[in-house]
C-alpha cells in the first residue's frame, strides 16, 4: 500500500467504505471469527438467482466425503441449481474393484451400482454440510480418471474448468435436461 499513501484517489479505488480490501479471494468467517481463504473470486458460480457461491468450497466438500472420489467439478453457474461432474480416485477405485471382485476399469467403476450407492450417500452426506443453494442436486460419475498434466487437470491438481465444461458439455446438458427442484 505505500504508493497510496497520501493519494485518495488510488486508496478508494482499492478499500471500499468499510475499509476492506478487494483482494480478489472469497473467504468464509467461522464462529470464531476465523477467515478462512476458500477460493478466488473469478471462480465464483452466480446461479440464476444470483447467488454467489464458492465452487472450491463445494468440490472440496463432496471430495471429503468418500476415499471413492478423485476430482469434482461443481457446475451452477446462470443455472437454477448445482451439479457436479465427479470422477474416481485411482488408487481407492482399484481398492474397491480387487475387493468386490469387479473389472477396475473406469467405465466399469461409473456403471457399478454399488459404487453409485456409496457416491450417493457420499454426495448426501456432504450436501448436509453445505447450505441450501449450494447443494449439490445431481451429479454424474464420468467413466474416466484426471490424472494431475491432463486436458482437465494441471500438474498442480487446479482444475481446467473452461477445458472441462466444453469437453463433457453434453454430460453437463443432461444433468440439466429435466428441470429439478
Amino acid at each position: 500500500m505505500k504508493s497510496y499513501r497520501n493519494d485518495p484517489d488510488r486508496t478508494a479505488e482499492t478499500v471500499d467504505a468499510d475499509g476492506w480490501v478487494s483482494t480478489g479471494d472469497v473467504g468464509v468467517i467461522d464462529a470464531d471469527g476465523y477467515v478462512t481463504i476458500v477460493d478466488r473470486k473469478k471462480e465464483l458460480i452466480i446461479n440464476s438467482a444470483g447467488k454467489n457461491m464458492s465452487p472450491a468450497n463445494i468440490e472440496s466438500t463432496i471430495h471429503a466425503a468418500s476415499p471413492l472420489i478423485g476430482s469434482v467439478m461443481a457446475i451452477g453457474d446462470r443455472r437454477k441449481y448445482v451439479t457436479a461432474l465427479i470422477t474416481l480416485e485411482p488408487e481407492a477405485a482399484a481398492e474397491f474393484a480387487a475387493e468386490h471382485g469387479i473389472e477396475g476399469s473406469p467405465r466399469a467403476l461409473a456403471a457399478d451400482p454399488d459404487v453409485r450407492r456409496r457416491l450417493d450417500a457420499a454426495v448426501a452426506a456432504a450436501n448436509a454440510r453445505l447450505s441450501r443453494v449450494e447443494q449439490v442436486k445431481a451429479y454424474t460419475v464420468l467413466p474416466v480418471f484426471w490424472e494431475p498434466g491432463s486436458d482437465e487437470i494441471t500438474p498442480t491438481m487446479k482444475l481446467r474448468r473452461a477445458v472441462i465444461a466444453k469437453k463433457y458439455a453434453g454430460e453437463i446438458d443432461a444433468l440439466y435436461a429435466r428441470d429439478r427442484t
